[in-house]
């Protein structure tokens, strides 16, 4: 609570010197000279864009270091230029024309600047490594949908540093959370609270940044249209566990991180000739065949175990098939636990 407070009374403080720097540069300036309106005209230029530039703090943050060294030394340049082109209007008798001529010019030069700014910084900079490791490569934001929430494994990923760049949980993915955390099926209440504790701790995650979005996108649409929507207007990935919206994210040329493929990326691989310590628990299809399971949940099948339910034995791998379900492990047995040999 006092860091918020500390946040807002920064805030505060903020719109508070814009208004005095509005004020006090219109009194400066000669045209306004005489007029005590323009002074508080300027105070009031000034609370508008201290607004501004809170509201665009979100978007900000999200936009590379290069992109805003280059806007800004672009947008000085075009301003520069509006006032030098902007002094030959001075010989004007008509004060109101002189200021509207150099607003005119500034916005447009302004613009043409800081847009070409933008563009073209990143490849002026490219022969100077030095400027590269100053401002690094800003990692893009990732949008995270219902499923991988209620998983939970993102929690685990995000702990041991492999997720980079801010987490954004939009405002319809946490209000259909707190909807299935209200569902009076208890299975359903059980993941949407698991959901809850998630998002609590990744928030509590001090190298997390995790942002709540409320941006409005277009009503009427399924929550997968508008997660696609949104990663599209904040050029995102989506963190998803769901096929169906993962194809349709794809397609509209969205990268998707699918926590499936991760978990598969990681299992262990395993080799024929491998020995394996394994707890036979079930009886297998076929006569004789024990079933046991790897840490991962991948299924080992051990030929001659099946009169060994419960005990831990060794088996040898003799080949590893791959399902559209997942990987299968075929092993012989070659000890039990009590120093058997088979």
């Amino acid at each position: 609570m006092g860091v918020r407070w500390l946040w807002l009374s920064v805030k505060i403080l903020i719109v508070i010197v814009c208004a005095l720097g509005g004020y006090f540069i219109a009194s400066q300036i000669n045209v306004f000279s005489g007029y005590t309106w323009a002074k508080w005209w300027g105070a009031g230029f000034g609370i508008l864009f201290g607004g501004i530039v809170l509201a665009l703090e979100k978007v900000i943050r999200m936009i590379p270091l290069k992109v805003i060294l280059g806007g800004t030394f672009g947008l000085i340049l075009g301003l520069f230029v509006a006032r030098l082109i902007g002094g030959s209007f001075t010989s004007l008798q008509n004060p109101t024309v002189q200021v509207s001529v150099y607003v005119v010019l500034s916005c447009i030069f302004g613009y043409i600047g800081t847009v070409l700014g933008s563009i073209k910084f990143a490849e002026l900079t490219t022969g100077l490594p030095w400027f590269g490791r100053i401002t690094g490569k800003a990692a893009s934001p990732k949008i995270l949908d219902t499923s991988v929430i209620i998983d939970g494994r993102i929690a685990d990923v995000a702990e041991a540093g492999f997720i980079e760049g801010p987490l954004i949980v939009p405002e319809f993915v946490l209000q259909e959370l707190q909807h299935i955390a209200d569902s009076q099926d208890q299975l359903r209440k059980a993941k949407g609270r698991r959901g809850l504790e998630v998002l609590k701790r990744l928030q509590d995650m001090p190298h997390m940044d995790v942002r709540i979005d409320k941006q409005a996108v277009q009503s009427g649409q399924d929550v997968d249209s508008m997660l696609v929507s949104l990663a599209e207007k904040l050029n995102a990935k989506i963190l998803t566990n769901d096929y169906n919206l993962a194809k349709v994210a794809e397609l509209h040329g969205i990268q998707v991180l699918n926590m499936h493929r991760l978990a598969h990326a990681m299992r262990p691989q395993v080799l024929p000739g491998e020995t394996l310590r394994l707890q036979i628990l079930k009886e297998g299809r076929e006569e004789g065949q024990g079933i046991a399971y790897l840490e991962d949940g991948t299924m080992v099948v051990v030929e001659n175990a099946s009169k060994y339910l419960g005990q831990e034995v060794e088996a040898a791998v003799t080949s590893v098939l791959q399902t559209p379900g997942g990987r299968m492990i075929f092993t012989t047995l070659k000890s039990v636990q009590d120093g058997r040999q088979h």
